[in-house]
């Protein structure tokens, strides 16, 4: 099969922006050029990018993001119809420079493997999330342990997300990881929209999680979650997926409960700000709701809808690059 890549050459600090708002369009599987080094190193606890003073890009402070469409997509054209629209209405908001998309054609590629080679293991806090691939000698490599050190101290979580997003190493859900790991407490009740790969419900069974539902409006979310379930050894805890829409049917509202402790929705604003409004039937009073995939320019947006809802109260805007997580408890 052929393949047309679109490039969009934009600024370094925009590119994160720019993938969000595709995906917000279906285009999830992307690759960003910049000028970051790939080598990290741990620093406090805490994995991090490390760049010289003195390193030098030919892409200075630019970066280029590629995305794929099949050469027989009917509906090329209207897409990126929408994402020309999309470039242009970012400009309004940051500066991501002319942004204008060019075009060359490619082979088939296996899209599903070759990412792996680039994805390695990482630590946020205590918790090291490791793909399934690689053994102990492998993290202590990637995280730069010495070989005698052991990792019995930290929880593990074994990672394979398939065709569903969610590896953790991404902003937006490495905020939530950061919140739950503060506010869980043994034997609360969790509830994961948008549950993808599953993560947050493995993170959350792995802190201490009495019972666990994730919910997602895509099957392969619910297929990857249940395997990934398995590849951490989970089956045996009260953990559950389903399919369906919480936002719009009644009986899906129901049946993910009423008395939920966390409820975490690691989305778009498109979709936190139309939830906002149901959001309290699924959370018990002194229960917390936590909110990420925000970007800074939309975290306003976000936060009138759950002060709308009128039965919250915002604790936290946490922050991590241009992106936003938003805390809040139910006081009524």
């Amino acid at each position: 099969m052929k393949w047309i890549r679109y490039d969009i050459k934009t600024k370094n600090h925009a590119s994160d922006i720019i993938t969000a708002e595709l995906a917000d369009l279906g285009i999830t599987s992307v690759e960003v050029t910049d000028n970051r080094l790939p080598e990290r190193e741990v620093l406090g606890g805490y994995v991090v990018d490390i760049q010289p003073e003195n390193y030098k890009s030919e892409l200075g402070d630019s970066a280029v993001i590629s995305f794929y469409l099949s050469e027989d997509d009917e509906n090329k054209r209207e897409l990126l119809e929408q994402v020309s629209k999309k470039l242009e209405e970012l400009k309004i908001y940051t500066d991501i420079g002319d942004a204008v998309i060019t075009t060359s054609e490619t082979e088939d590629l296996d899209w599903i493997n070759n990412w792996k080679k680039y994805w390695h293991s990482f630590m946020i806090n205590d918790l090291i999330i490791k793909p399934t691939w690689e053994n102990e000698d492998d993290i202590k490599k990637h995280l730069h342990m010495s070989d005698d050190e052991s990792l019995q101290k930290y929880k593990i979580l074994n990672m394979d997300p398939g065709t569903a997003f969610g590896t953790g190493s991404h902003e937006t859900t490495s905020l939530v990881i950061s919140i739950i790991q503060e506010l869980i407490k043994p034997g609360m009740k969790i509830l994961d929209i948008g549950c993808g790969s599953g993560i947050l419900s493995i993170v959350s069974l792995l802190y201490g999680a009495g019972t666990v539902k994730g919910v997602d409006l895509d099957d392969a979310a619910i297929v990857a979650s249940e395997e990934n379930i398995k590849v951490n050894r989970l089956e045996d805890r009260d953990c559950v997926f389903y399919n369906g829409n919480i936002i719009e049917d009644k009986e899906f509202i129901a049946l993910c409960g009423n008395d939920n402790d966390l409820v975490y929705a690691n989305i778009l604003p498109e979709v936190l700000v139309p939830l906002s409004e149901n959001i309290h039937k699924n959370v018990k009073i002194g229960g917390y709701i936590i909110y990420s995939g925000i970007l800074e320019y939309k975290a306003a947006e976000v936060s009138d809808a759950i002060n709308a809802n009128g039965h919250f109260k915002i604790t936290e805007i946490r922050e991590e690059g241009e992106w936003r997580a938003i805390v809040a408890i139910r006081i009524m």
